[in-house]
Formats: structure tokens, C-alpha cells, sequence
């Protein structure tokens, strides 16, 4: 079974790619997320989910979403498991 998680606007992930979530305000808090997040904006690896304002940060091995859904909301929707037939 794959579980997917949208993000906001038009993107959906596998839950299996997503390494963490963490609340956009944390940055605030921790000068290693600081750190994270400018290494991945020197790298072009952070992807813009929505024009609105990022509440949270998801990370893949490759890339960091800011998505416009909070961190808790994203974790609540990788709990619900929805089943969709496979085409055959």
C-alpha cells in the first residue's frame, strides 16, 4: 500500500519519501534548523508549495517543501490511510 500526503496547492508526496516535518517557526527556535534551511536555499533544493505562507517544512532526502498547511494538520492526513483501487 502507498500513503500519500498532499501538501497544499497541487503537491502530494509519498508519505515513505518524507524524512521530517517540522513547524515553520521552529527556525525561530534552533540555529540548526536556521543552518538546514539556508544550506538547502544555497542549493536551490527548496520547493515552494503555494504563494501563501509557509507554515511548515518537509523534508525528503532531496529537496524541502514549504507547504502552507501546518505541521500538525500534515501529520494528522499521514494517519488517515485512504484506499484507491489499483488500475489494472
Amino acid at each position: 500500500m502507498i500513503i500519500f500526503i498532499h501538501l497544499g496547492g497541487d503537491m502530494v508526496l509519498k508519505a515513505e519519501s518524507i524524512v521530517a516535518i517540522i513547524d515553520h517557526h521552529s527556525q525561530a527556535l534552533s540555529s540548526e534548523n536556521r543552518d538546514f534551511i539556508k544550506s538547502n536555499k544555497k542549493q536551490k533544493a527548496i520547493v515552494k508549495v503555494t504563494k501563501d505562507t509557509p507554515k511548515s517544512y518537509v523534508i525528503t532526502e532531496d529537496e524541502v517543501y514549504l507547504s502552507p498547511i501546518s505541521s500538525h494538520t500534515l501529520k494528522r492526513r499521514a494517519e488517515v490511510v485512504t484506499i484507491v483501487p489499483e488500475e489494472e
